[in-house]
């Protein structure tokens, strides 16, 4: 897969806001990637951009993919907090690209929690 540039993901992202926008109450899954320096640090950017990758290529209108600041600084970042309605938020961590892929495909997708990067509580 060609890796895309930030002008790719400004398209994709204006694509999906002017698709969405009109029906944001209808989301089935919300992921939150934590964004706070520390998080961009420990590399919630490439997070971000293997995220928004998975997202077009399956083309989910239902998920929406939002930023927040850390969620906890500390060893275990990047987190990624996933909420799919009617279940209870997961909290991932130590997230990189290939696991937020694995992360999307089986619990986004297959709804299959992925707990072996899960954070503890």
């Amino acid at each position: 897969m060609p890796k895309l540039t930030v002008e790719d993901l400004k398209k994709i992202k204006d694509k999906k806001l002017k698709e969405i926008s009109p029906r944001q109450h209808h989301f089935r899954v919300a992921i939150t990637v934590h964004m706070g320096e520390s998080g961009i640090a420990a590399g919630a950017r490439d997070v971000m951009t293997a995220l928004l990758e998975e997202a077009a290529a399956a083309d989910c209108d239902d998920v929406q993919v939002l930023t927040a600041d850390s969620y906890e600084k500390g060893k275990n970042e990047p987190y990624v907090s996933v909420s799919i309605k009617g279940q209870n938020t997961v909290l991932y961590q130590n997230m990189d690209a290939d696991k937020i892929r694995q992360v999307f495909q089986k619990h986004i997708l297959a709804d299959e929690i992925q707990k072996e990067f899960t954070a503890p509580g």
